[in-house]
């Protein structure tokens, strides 16, 4: 008998034992599933997740659980103090996946490893189209692009001012980190530029009497003239002749700027009288600033212009987005005369 109780004995201490390690194995199953498992909600602000610069760890929290990123929230909490997340809180634009696991999320945001951001930039016109740009698809706020523009010590470290300052920006696709601030993004920009003006392309600018700001500029008018990519290099030749010969250039697209209307279709002597020094009819010479962002085409079109005689150009009376070139006034108006004529059947005003 007393060997029998004690093989009893002896078979339920096994059977604690055998139940205490299953336990001990579901238990740690569980932990690791909290910690490797996906814990990802429904993520319905997307699969972007933004922590902008000087974010607290509850603010990030916040957002987390705002934005459906995570599901489980005291899990990631557990697991992101152990990892010394709250202290390491970095900015950026972080992208999660679905499914993704408290440790792998974690990871991620401790590390500050962000997407970059693309950003394709074609034709500006106005320095409010590049702060609604930055401001739409970087971090740094309107006000803060703003004060940047206008801030002639920092713009005169770069070579640029108030009214040169968006020379800097050159049509091309750049990468930024979301929380690039103003003055890094346009530093990066000048710096683009400043690349772009090689040797070569000083030299040819010098040849044609002007500086590459000043090659910027006026390829920022002939943009606005023609898009026509054969006859951008004699659009830019009568201006360059009538700076020269000392002569306004009288360019259309510089009065649309100064106004401020872009869709004028027909510029008046209402247009022509306004007082701005963009207002090529008023004041001699190229204005103080690029009226938009260049493509390289047209700066190319521009740095090459051959030699010629013209001093005029009006649209051709086709309507094909091409022009009547002539080398004097009388030429000139009866080119401007036919396209009148054409303007007036066509119920253009």
């Amino acid at each position: 008998m007393n060997v029998q109780k004690g093989k009893k004995k002896k078979g339920g201490t096994a059977i604690w034992l055998l139940l205490s390690l299953l336990l001990i194995i579901v238990a740690g199953s569980a932990v690791a599933y909290k910690v490797f498992g996906p814990n990802t909600g429904d993520m319905h602000k997307g699969e972007y997740l933004y922590i902008p610069t000087g974010a607290s760890y509850m603010l990030v929290l916040d957002e987390l659980v705002s934005g459906g990123y995570i599901d489980d929230v005291a899990s990631f909490d557990i697991l992101a103090k152990r990892a010394n997340y709250p202290n390491m809180v970095k900015a950026g634009k972080f992208k999660i996946k679905k499914g993704t696991s408290n440790y792998d999320l974690i990871r991620k945001l401790r590390s500050g490893k962000q997407e970059p951001v693309k950003m394709v930039i074609n034709k500006l016109r106005t320095k409010q189209d590049f702060i609604e740009m930055i401001s739409s698809n970087l971090e740094p706020d309107s006000a803060e692009i703003a004060d940047m523009l206008n801030d002639n010590s920092f713009l005169a470290n770069h070579g640029f001012d108030t009214n040169t300052s968006m020379a800097a920006v050159i049509p091309d696709t750049y990468e930024f980190y979301w929380n690039t601030n103003a003055e890094k993004v346009y530093t990066r920009l000048a710096e683009y530029y400043k690349k772009y003006w090689t040797a070569e392309r000083v030299t040819l600018a010098d040849s044609l009497g002007l500086s590459p700001t000043d090659v910027i500029i006026l390829a920022s008018i002939v943009e606005e003239e023609t898009n026509k990519n054969d006859e951008k290099s004699n659009v830019a030749s009568v201006y360059i002749n009538r700076i020269k010969k000392n002569m306004p250039l009288q360019a259309d697209p510089t009065v649309k700027f100064a106004v401020g209307d872009f869709a004028i279709k027909r510029v008046l002597k209402v247009h022509t009288e306004f007082d701005s020094p963009y207002n090529t009819y008023m004041y001699a010479g190229l204005p103080p600033g690029p009226i938009n962002t260049p493509s390289k085409a047209t700066i190319n079109a521009v740095l090459h212009t051959e030699p010629t005689d013209y001093l005029y150009f009006c649209a051709k009376e086709d309507f094909s987005g091409y022009h009547n070139f002539a080398s004097n006034y009388n030429e000139h108006m009866k080119n401007a005369r036919a396209y009148q004529k054409a303007l007036n059947e066509a119920g253009i005003k």
